[in-house]
């Protein structure tokens, strides 16, 4: 399983990698909206986790421009804050609010790929 994480936190990055690998994915990173959406057309992830606010364009855009062209795809949002109230987060099939502990995100992900 392919797993495309999006955030323009260096660390947040590289710890998901680190722990999602350690968990039999196959991980690939973009720091950009830009970015994301190449990869995501390149590498054709079974999931991507999705930082919303970032410098370029925002994880909501890039969150639709996905939604667009793979609908059923599971898009986890993750972010520093909580975004729960608004509805733009609700086209993605989970939230998570980012932290070192990855025990959330794995079980989220887990969850989303046995669907």
């Amino acid at each position: 399983m392919k797993i495309l994480i999006v955030d323009d936190d260096t660390s947040i990055r590289m710890l998901y990698k680190e722990e999602l690998e350690d968990e039999g994915y196959d991980v690939v990173t973009a720091s950009s909206g830009e970015e994301a959406l190449r990869l995501f057309e390149k590498e054709a992830p079974d999931l991507v986790t999705l930082d919303i606010l970032m410098p370029d364009m925002d994880g909501i855009q890039v969150l639709r421009k996905m939604k667009e062209k793979r609908p059923r795809l599971p898009i986890i949002m993750s972010t520093a804050y909580d975004y729960r109230d608004d509805f733009a987060v609700w086209a993605s099939e989970a939230y998570v609010v980012k932290s070192s502990d990855t025990r959330e995100l794995k079980e989220t992900i887990k969850r989303l790929l046995k669907k």
